[in-house]
């Protein structure tokens, strides 16, 4: 993209495609109660634990992927609705499989959903941990299958997503 405005901000280029976000960090009232959704329901490895102040998880065994903390939250309330802050973290699954394994822990722990959508470029669940930090278990279509607009662009959409049907994969 070549430089230029857009809403009086100076926009100077595309950022590099292969930058992705590391990792996100919540802060949360109470560390082992962010642990059993977290690590527990979710299913995220502990990597490093600091008392109860900070905990990293990750998948795969990377330094972390989650980074949970109490430096300024150890035994608040969740933000009022109405303010700014985060509106969800996204967890993205490899395949609809796995997602519908996910999906079914969260479920028999007791974790109400939210939301159940399809975008027509993945499938959404929405739900929130036990701070009330907004929580998206997604997988991503081939992008192949990706909804196109008559002259090639993005046609993405929120519809329902057929729940029964995706926790039908679950093993």
């Amino acid at each position: 993209m070549a430089g230029g405005t857009r809403a009086g901000i100076v926009v100077a280029m595309s950022i590099d495609p292969r930058v992705d976000i590391g990792h996100v960090h919540l802060k949360v009232s109470d560390i082992d109660r962010a642990l059993a959704f977290w690590r527990d329901v979710l299913g995220f490895e502990e990597q490093a634990r600091y008392g109860d102040q900070a905990v990293f998880l990750s998948a795969g065994g990377y330094h972390h992927h989650i980074g949970l903390n109490t430096w300024e939250s150890k035994g608040g309330s969740p933000p009022p609705r109405g303010t700014t802050g985060l509106f969800h973290v996204a967890v993205r699954f490899p395949d609809r499989k796995t997602l519908a394994e996910a999906v079914k822990r969260v479920l028999e722990a007791g974790v109400a959903l939210q939301g159940a959508s399809d975008h027509g470029v993945s499938e959404a669940i929405y739900l929130a941990d036990p701070d009330g930090n907004g929580v998206e278990l997604y997988c991503d279509r081939s992008q192949e299958e990706w909804p196109r607009t008559s002259d090639g662009r993005l046609g993405m959409f929120t519809r329902p997503l057929d729940l029964t049907a995706l926790l039908s994969e679950a093993g």
